[in-house]
């Protein structure tokens, strides 16, 4: 008797139990395969190929029948029904690489083309005798490049794994995949990112930092910091993209409530004294001290800046980049801005009990100091500066106000829908019965999104906890009271809370509860 291979037999039983026809992917003509149906990321993630294209139906190949739900996935977007084909495994597996290998190389060919239309100068970038033949690898990095400058992302991720390759993009927060280019082309993939940054592309045992600008147009031109660190399975890359653009906005678009903006603005126009912006990192905290620094960059007062690294440059303002190798740090540069008439600092991160010190010293003796704090309310900052080791009585009578933020993802304005939740689950996330009883509407993201966003999401608003240190805040603080004490009274005093801020934007429309409850655990 003949055995049959394990992956049949399997591929056999399964159509069997489940009443779904087996075909042998070798006997289908791949060629008419409609890869235009569905995505790479779908195809990856459900492990599914669309066979062949009805009038009224899809023929979708799977090899696990209990994946039946990215049928239901796949109607929605088609708008067609779907028939499952069952496959065996191994051979779906090759499939799936060979169309995925076949499209790579069609996007490469026409990736040519594209750069000769586009306007793209990226500075100091020397040439290396093996560009000659690295042609494809070189069109592919500043494709992946040219798409993140125009889909907006923060962030590009080059992650090499023992068998395979990806590239995500992180874009209003979240990481998403961009591209899965073959395993075999990582080296020359970070290598070329290497050559771009003017890194050693020799040292790959090493994390090295660099950074190279891209000039887009006449007028605009993108900063990019790139990060190399060594893994089990080679060099994972990690590029910060930096549009200047982004940073130099009004207080009004940062999302501040009245009241809110009427404090913060006090706050940075008082001629001494701190203001901390807190959150995690990506919370915005850099934009709004940019937003501050450009309000009070005048003519008749002294700003520098202390970074690492410094994002985006500002004419009138002195600005220094940290320089660990060479001794320079954040209190090294403290110490030197003091010695030279300065009227406002700007710290990047308090990070240790030295540079807090120092802060704190300059904003006691008559210059307005901004800094950036890694907590997550507005409360626990003043309880991290005390735990830092810093005096109460310096917490309590340098700190003016603290800021503490989020950003949400804004629900698109095309496809957002109302959905109906239960009063007994508003209430318990935050909303008043007084709120209920008047009304307000709730939306969602639409799952699939549309054309004009990114599964229903589109761009970022700030959400906000402003804090102003009151006497009683301040005589909290000398009593060495904990950050629930301070919340406390600072609540008795009309504290909005960041979770309060974002319900208030659900009832606006502008972002979905679901978002909310991301990026605010409390």
């Amino acid at each position: 008797m003949e055995q049959r291979p394990a992956s049949l037999a399997i591929a056999q039983k399964a159509s069997e139990a489940f009443g779904i026809p087996l075909i042998d992917l070798n006997a289908f003509d791949h060629a008419r395969i409609p890869m235009d149906l569905i995505d790479e990321k779908f195809m990856l993630q459900h492990r599914v190929v669309v066979l062949n294209k009805h009038s009224d139906r899809l023929d979708v190949a799977l090899a696990d029948p209990s994946s039946l739900g990215a049928l239901n996935e796949l109607k929605f977007k088609t708008g067609l029904n779907t028939q499952p084909i069952l496959v065996e495994n191994n051979k779906l597996t090759r499939l799936i690489d060979k169309l995925l290998r076949h499209h790579n190389s069609h996007a490469l060919s026409a990736l040519e083309a594209h750069l000769a239309e586009t306007d793209l100068d990226i500075e100091k970038t020397p040439l290396l005798a093996t560009d000659t033949d690295d042609a494809p690898i070189v069109r592919f990095v500043h494709k992946v490049l040219l798409e993140a400058i125009h889909s907006g992302v923060s962030d590009i991720h080059f992650e090499p794994f023992e068998t395979s390759y990806r590239i995500r993009y992180r874009r209003d927060g979240l990481l998403y995949e961009a591209a899965r280019p073959p395993q075999a082309l990582a080296v020359r993939i970070s290598a070329r990112l290497k050559v771009i940054a003017q890194l050693d592309i020799a040292e790959r045992r090493l994390p090295q930092d660099g950074h190279f600008k891209i000039t887009v147009s006449p007028e605009r031109s993108m900063d990019f910091r790139i990060n190399t660190c060594p893994t089990i399975a080679g060099e994972k890359v990690v590029i910060r993209v930096l549009d200047p653009a982004s940073a130099q906005m009004g207080i009004a678009e940062l999302g501040l409530e009245e009241k809110q903006q009427e404090l913060f603005l006090n706050a940075i126009q008082k001629p001494q004294g701190m203001v901390l912006v807190t959150g995690p990192t990506g919370s915005g905290k850099t934009v709004s001290l940019y937003t501050a620094l450009g309000i009070l960059n005048t003519e008749q007062v002294n700003i520098s800046t202390i970074e690492d690294p410094v994002e985006i440059n500002v004419a009138g303002i002195n600005q220094v980049h940290v320089n660990l190798k060479a001794g320079l740090g954040f209190a090294t540069a403290l110490r030197a801005f003091l010695r030279q008439d300065p009227d406002i600092i700007m710290v990047g991160e308090i990070r240790d009990l030295e540079t807090a010190e120092i802060a704190v010293k300059a904003a006691q003796t008559g210059h307005m100091v901004l800094s950036t704090l890694h907590t997550n309310s507005a409360a626990e900052t003043l309880t991290r500066l005390l735990n830092m080791g810093v005096p109460a009585f310096n917490v309590a009578s340098s700190v003016s106000l603290i800021v503490a933020q989020r950003l949400a993802r804004r629900l698109c304005n095309e496809c957002k829908r109302a959905v109906d939740i239960p009063e007994a689950s508003l209430l318990q996330m935050g909303f008043s019965e007084t709120e209920l009883q008047l009304g307000f509407q709730i939306f969602s993201p639409h799952p699939s999104g549309c054309q004009r966003c990114h599964f229903g999401y589109t761009g970022r608003i700030g959400l906000y906890e402003v804090l102003p240190i009151s006497a009683a805040i301040a005589h909290v603080i000398m009593q060495a009271g904990n950050s629930l004490d301070i919340l406390r009274v600072a609540l008795d005093e009309g504290l909005q809370t960041l979770r309060r801020s974002g319900l208030n934007r659900v009832q606006e429309g502008l972002t979905s509860l679901e978002e909310i409850n991301r990026i605010i655990k409390d």
